[in-house]
């Protein structure tokens, strides 16, 4: 009997001893771990891609205030967009108008975005591209060209909304360089070349940071350009 008692002692110590350890493992690991990997801190788009980046990002569609408190911290220049539908199952809410990031955008007159796909377009653009242009073509990125963002429509060839719909989704068709080259997907993407590598790595760089991204590989309908959106889906094709 006085066997099983201090059994059932050591046994509660044994127990008391791991979540301590546990607790002072996970607050070491809180306070060294940098940003990008650390799942409980907030989303910083200023930190390096790591493995708690898409994590981050998907909270942040459901956290509009910390997302917008995180692109405010990045220095972004946008204007808040009123919640409003603009017709059946179409309409944007915690959304924005972007007005600077570090890139000039092309090809609308304004980029309306959710605060969680602004974020990821931040991202991807200075962690990706701007980084991929140096060190791929040894230039720097002056215009990122796009086919828009917020369109009330169908995905192409069906009857289900586009997430374009609700302003959760960007096509990016090319980029412009500091030394007057223009490289387009419809036109670059399939070559063997340094302009060809560069939008094949760029792609692959978005495939790490939305949710779904769709490239000239998926169907003919993407021949031209990237989808990138953070809808509730998961591909990257």
């Amino acid at each position: 009997m006085v066997k099983e008692e201090l059994s059932s002692a050591d046994r509660a110590k044994a127990i008391g001893a791991f979540l301590v350890a546990v607790l002072v493992i996970g607050t070491a690991l809180h306070y060294t771990l940098p940003s990008q990997h650390n799942p409980l801190r907030t989303l910083d788009v200023r930190a390096p891609i790591g493995f708690a980046t898409y994590g981050k990002l998907t909270r942040a569609k459901y956290s509009p205030q910390a997302c917008f408190a995180a692109l405010d911290a990045g220095g972004l220049e946008y204007e808040r967009i009123p919640d409003r539908e603009t017709g059946r199952n179409c309409g944007f809410r915690n959304a924005l108008a972007l007005q600077k990031s570090l890139t000039p955008y092309g090809g609308a007159a304004v980029l309306r975005m959710t605060c969680a796909q602004a974020a990821a377009v931040h991202i991807w653009e200075r962690h990706v591209a701007r980084p991929l242009a140096e060190e791929i073509l040894g230039a720097s990125l002056t215009r990122i060209d796009t086919f828009g963002t917020f369109a009330c429509r169908n995905v192409a060839g069906s009857r289900r909304r586009s997430e374009h719909a609700t302003a959760n989704a960007i096509d990016v068709s090319g980029f412009r360089l500091d030394d007057g080259r223009i490289i387009r997907v419809i036109d670059h993407w399939r070559k063997d070349t340094p302009e060809g590598r560069f939008l094949r790595e760029v792609f692959q760089g978005g495939c790490r940071l939305f949710s779904v991204s769709l490239g000239p590989d998926y169907n003919a309908a993407h021949r031209d350009h990237f989808h990138f959106d953070m809808g509730p889906g998961d591909t990257c094709r």
